[in-house]
């Protein structure tokens, strides 16, 4: 059946909170001018799908003609029937059971002092009608403030979207927090933290100036800010982030920032980035809204790693402190991470890009992979072909700015034109390159790289040791809840290590270890952390229907360590250019 056109339906939310029971906050949908029937879905975000849906309680209509039905037509879908186009759906979002712990900064919650709300897991919208702008009303105990990316709407509590990607990418934050700022070109930047019961004092100066910096930074490489306001929601006791188009929630426990202020800026830059690299420079499987899960995307090895090398470039040209006191310290770092997990030298990038996030965690068999490390490793031998190529005239910031500039919001990118760009940058046939790396998989020939750049890198094999020299077990395994059976299922980190000899493989359906059942994964981590070097864990899994027992000897972990250093026999060139590299330029 066809829907009408919704471009005149009026859509006006509330959310309200009630102090006196805080397991949930409930949620108005008033409507005018509707058609007589609709559907209203729950968006899935691309990243982190965490399927709110679940949550939803209560829902009915109210304020309407009779006849007014609301029903169910699939896990994120409902079915609507307004007679008169008129009318208020009612429904209540209710939090996990038990409390998610540590929790998660982008995941709703609330607290005596305060809580976050809205963005991608509190707004139902109408599929099909995506345009459809909205208002939003936050009803929240009368001494919390309330802060958003959404324009405000004649009060500090009241808010408007211009259509649906805007509203689902505005999380809303209301509570007692601190609230600070800066301006970088003209542009107003918030930062708000909310403190914990208990929590620890710390120096908000130097927390916010590391913010300013890596802005500055950005504002640089861009040459310009393309956001009239940006805004920083910092919550205590929370772990991770998760960017929007203007705005990021994170966590930056207290007690963590009274040690160092800035203990927490490489998360902050990185999803600050992200602002241009994933929300402006988009992938183009990415879908701004969508109630279906997200289809793989084959670029999050750029969207992804270039961010994360830009979160560390962006703190050194500010001259803000690194674990790696050196680019080239760093450089090794991360070549050594790469190396000791072989499924970034053996799967390509597109392919580990593929399985990133919400997809099917057998997608890579028995190995495991990072997009972000791949990406930052890619990111970096590309900028040596580029300096090299150019005599250092241009770098990977000449290819951010080109793929800003060519594929603005709403024209997204395929992995295949990140190639073309830089091809385009410096002049230069990449195609060997990427038909090997991002295409195909293999070990990236960083010592060939490295010789233009004047660098030598020296790999060392060696026993992974904890802090009082103690071997460190190899435990590269991990399980997950596979929520369509409602069991849990191996993971392995590789199949050669002593897990993959032993006969597991990515998939087996786990019973008990060593006897003991285990129903979730942190009590597979909680018996994990008791393994030691010489032990013998008897892994009893279900493979096929067939129950067996895997013995599994537990090894020393051994590692690679990659360093990297200056070349004092490299050519005039290839000194100036490490040179120049090495100082961020």
């Amino acid at each position: 059946m066809r829907i009408p056109d919704l471009a005149i339906i009026l859509i006006q939310y509330i959310i309200r909170v009630d102090s006196a029971d805080l397991s949930g906050f409930d949620v108005e949908m008033r409507l005018k001018d509707a058609p007589p029937a609709f559907e209203i879905a729950m968006n899935a975000h691309p990243e982190y799908d965490d399927r709110y849906w679940r949550y939803l309680r209560n829902m009915r209509i109210e304020g309407a003609l009779p006849g007014a039905t609301v029903v169910r037509s699939d896990s994120a879908v409902w079915r609507v029937t307004l007679p008169g186009g008129e009318g208020t759906i009612r429904y209540r979002i209710v939090f996990p059971t038990p409390p998610e712990s540590p929790r998660a900064a982008w995941r709703p919650f609330l607290s005596p002092t305060g809580g976050l709300m809205g963005g991608p897991h509190a707004f139902l919208y109408l599929p099909g009608h995506e345009n459809v702008g909205a208002h939003v009303t936050v009803q929240v105990p009368p001494s919390w403030q309330v802060i958003s990316s959404l324009p405000t709407d004649g009060s500090d509590r009241s808010f408007r979207a211009r259509d649906v990607a805007e509203l689902v990418e505005g999380p809303i934050f209301a509570g007692q927090y601190s609230n600070w700022g800066y301006e970088v070109n003209g542009v107003r930047h918030r930062v708000v933290y909310w403190r914990a019961p208990g929590a620890a004092a710390f120096d908000s100066v130097a927390f916010v100036r590391g913010l300013e910096l890596v802005t500055q930074g950005a504002a640089r490489l861009f040459g310009a800010i393309p956001w009239s306001e940006y805004t920083f929601i910092f919550q205590d006791s929370a772990f991770g982030g998760l960017e929007h188009a203007t705005s990021v929630t994170l966590g930056a426990p207290s007690a963590d920032l009274a040690q160092d202020p800035q203990s927490h800026l490489p998360e902050a830059a990185h999803e600050f980035f992200h602002a241009w690299n994933l929300m402006r420079i988009r992938p183009i499987e990415y879908r701004t809204v969508d109630y279906r899960p997200q289809p793989p995307s084959a670029g999050l090895w750029f969207s992804e790693g270039l961010t994360i090398f830009y979160a560390d470039l962006l703190m050194r040209r500010a001259g803000l402190p690194r674990d790696d006191t050196t680019r080239s310290a760093h450089l090794g770092h991360i070549l050594s991470r790469y190396l000791n997990q072989p499924g970034n030298t053996v799967l390509s990038a597109e392919r580990v890009s593929q399985a990133a996030y919400a997809n099917n965690p057998m997608a890579l068999g028995d190995y495991s992979a990072s997009t972000h490390l791949q990406g930052e490793v890619l990111g970096a031998m590309l900028d040596f072909i580029i300096r090299d190529a150019t005599d250092g005239k241009r770098t990977i910031d000449d290819v951010m700015r080109l793929m800003d500039q060519r594929y603005p919001p709403g024209q997204g990118y395929a992995s295949a034109d990140v190639g073309r760009v830089v091809a385009e940058v410096c002049s230069c046939d990449v195609t060997p390159f990427f038909d090997r790396h991002v295409r195909g998989g293999g070990t990236v020939d960083y010592r060939r790289y490295l010789a233009a750049m004047g660098l030598t890198a020296t790999v060392t094999d060696g026993m992974a040791t904890d802090r009082d020299g103690a071997p460190t077990p190899d435990v590269g395994v991990w399980v997950w809840n596979d929520q369509s059976e409602g069991t849990l299922r191996v993971r392995l980190a590789r199949p050669d290590n002593g897990w993959g000899r032993a006969g597991l493989h990515t998939g087996d359906r786990l019973i008990a270890v060593n006897g003991r059942s285990v129903a979730s994964w942190p009590e597979f981590r909680a018996q994990a952390r008791q393994f030691r070097v010489g032990d013998t864990v008897q892994m009893e899994i279900s493979r096929g229907g067939t129950p067996t027992i895997v013995a599994v000897p537990i090894a020393v972990l051994q590692q690679k360590t990659v360093r990297v250093a200056a070349d004092p026999s490299a050519t005039p060139k290839a000194q100036r250019l490490r040179a120049a590299w090495e100082a961020g330029q």
